[in-house]
């Protein structure tokens, strides 16, 4: 007689972000996978009478993949936690230490881990003391070519790789449309990787890297989310020793932010073997083209069965 005990699982998606799409398409893949294995999945759009529902409903545990602001700023999850229902995933107050690129970076930073040069430049900065005088000084500081992109988000929206001082007031521009405060940061260059790590309730563990092979050149939204655009590489092509040290740093990051159960560590490991952390997405793409499902089967374990340990690990607390 079989010992299995199916769950009754809510899984979040949707939102009202610029990542909706993407947010919906986690949240199929994540309740076909957890389907497949005989647990019961409904999927709730985050929107007013979410709280009184999972309150009547009262599920064995909540699994968010609301992304963008909507989901990963802390907020949400900090509800979440006020149901008294098991969530997967971080809880509120590390996640909004994570989701402000510039406090993750000075965090890592602080704790001596290598992370490009960078400024955070608000609206009111530029409007106080003028946008021509503002990128002047900081082309003394941080030369071309430059990455621009929002302090907070996801998907790469708003991102824009300058080349040319030329190009520079237009990244801004663009980044501000998804954010008040743009991130202007050092180009590293080198090998992309993804490093998902995963907690099953012993203690989180690196899944084997990702390596990111755009066509074009630059990780685009578009090169993201529309097949055949990136190649990837799983594991990625790198040294071992140069391996191990990633999941070793992508654990170590995880840990230094106070993150639970799922993140994505997003490093660059430049010609000389150094290792640069970019960013750590606390509620990682679980897509078709998500880098995370990419560990995750690179293990040979299914989706399925990974996504249900971490739902249990929430159900017993870890």
């Amino acid at each position: 007689m079989s010992d299995f005990l199916p769950l009754d699982i809510v899984v979040l998606a949707g939102g009202i972000s610029h990542e909706r799409d993407v947010s919906l398409r986690s949240g199929r893949r994540v309740s076909d996978a957890l389907t497949s294995l005989g647990h019961t999945v409904s999927v709730l759009d985050p929107q007013a009478g979410m709280l009184a529902e999972l309150t009547r409903r009262n599920p064995d545990v909540i699994w968010p993949v609301v992304h963008g602001a909507t989901g990963e700023d802390g907020a949400l999850l900090a509800l979440l936690e006020t149901t008294g229902i098991p969530h997967v995933g971080s809880q509120g107050g590390p996640a909004r230490l994570a989701w402000s690129k510039p406090i993750a970076k000075e965090l890592v930073r602080r704790a001596g881990f290598a992370t490009p040069d960078s400024i955070a430049l608000s609206t009111d900065t530029f409007r106080d003391l003028g946008a021509a005088s503002v990128l002047e000084h900081l082309l003394t500081a941080l030369p071309i070519p430059l990455v621009v992109k929002p302090s907070e988000g996801g998907s790469a929206q708003g991102v824009t790789i300058v080349e040319s001082t030329a190009g520079l007031p237009r990244a801004m521009v663009d980044a501000y449309t998804y954010a008040t405060v743009a991130l202007v940061e050092e180009r590293i260059t080198g090998t992309e990787l993804a490093v998902t790590v995963i907690d099953r309730g012993h203690g989180p563990m690196a899944l084997p890297a990702v390596e990111i092979v755009p066509i074009d050149g630059v990780y685009s939204f578009e090169a993201r989310y529309n097949a055949g655009e990136t190649l990837f590489y799983t594991p990625a092509r790198i040294h071992q020793e140069i391996a191990d040290r990633a999941a070793e740093t992508a654990v170590a990051i995880h840990q230094l932010l106070g993150l639970r159960h799922i993140s994505r560590i997003d490093l660059i490991v430049d010609p000389d073997g150094v290792l640069w952390f970019l960013e750590a997405n606390v509620l990682p793409g679980l897509t078709e083209t998500s880098l995370s499902p990419l560990s995750i089967e690179a293990t040979g374990e299914s989706l399925g069965a990974v996504y249900e340990a971490l739902a249990r690990a929430a159900i017993a607390g870890s």
